[in-house]
């Protein structure tokens, strides 16, 4: 019994470390305008240059991360792009900001008495405050002389996969690619961007807290409008559908190759 103990306390120690080191290379920073703040994490290619350009990805987290501790944000999606092999084959700026509690990715009317939830997008009234302080920081990141200005991208998950559907149709000239999981948004908005953005949409058939029906919709909307997004429905995926999109083999290849159209 208290080998299994010593065990499990090297076990708790080896994870701890290893959270620690996947929070250092993603440095704390803030971004301020006006009276509003936006806590996020930044993460650095290896032997960073200035004088050199590269890649940035922005990713947008779902709900259960949202927050102050500038932290949680990186429970979801963070080890995919600090893996020792994605950081040498993909070497880029990736971006984890968090929203607030209080607040939402996307302008959007979110009805939790029902299952799957119930959303109504209501992008015409303008965006969030943590929408517009994304793009502002955005906006202004872009402009810097290191940021390689045809192959930004973004991506999400649930709430951060409407965030990727709104800030493509705030921002469409912006973003080269982009990856939607487990989101939805409103179809209409798509025009905007459909032939312009490459994307792949991911849901679960059996996502009980997002109807999938949602991407569905999205990605009909796309095709509509001149696109040709990859999409991927999981069969046996619930709203974790984040998990095989993941570990699909060929994200990051497909992602890092689209340059602005």
């Amino acid at each position: 019994m208290k080998r299994i103990k010593q065990l499990l306390n090297w076990c708790l120690l080896f994870s701890a470390i290893a959270v620690t080191a996947q929070e250092d290379l993603y440095k704390e920073e803030i971004h301020v305008q006006g009276k509003d703040t936006l806590q996020y994490r930044i993460m650095y290619p290896e032997n960073f240059s200035k004088t050199q350009q590269y890649p940035v990805v922005l990713f947008l987290h779902g709900a259960g991360e949202r927050g102050n501790d500038n932290k949680k944000q990186l429970v979801h999606g963070s080890k995919l792009f600090s893996d020792k092999t994605n950081r040498g084959a993909f070497p880029s700026i990736v971006i984890f900001p968090q929203c607030p509690k209080s607040d939402y990715w996307s302008k959007v009317e979110v009805d939790r008495s029902t299952k799957p939830i119930g959303l109504n997008f209501t992008y015409e009234s303008g965006p969030t405050t943590s929408m517009k302080m994304v793009m502002n920081l955005m906006d202004e990141f872009s402009e810097k002389p290191f940021v390689k200005k045809e192959k930004i991208y973004v991506g999400g998950l649930s709430m951060g996969g409407m965030g990727t559907f709104e800030i493509l149709y705030r921002r469409p000239e912006m973003f080269a690619a982009a990856f939607a999981i487990c989101g939805g948004g409103n179809p209409a908005s798509a025009k905007v961007y459909a032939d312009k953005i490459d994307l792949w949409v991911f849901h679960g058939a059996k996502d009980d807290v997002v109807d999938p029906q949602l991407s569905v919709a999205m990605v009909s909307a796309i095709l509509k409008h001149g696109g040709k997004p990859n999409f991927t429905l999981y069969s046996d995926a619930n709203h974790n559908s984040w998990d095989p999109a993941f570990a699909e083999p060929k994200l990051l290849t497909w992602l890092f190759s689209k340059s602005k159209k």
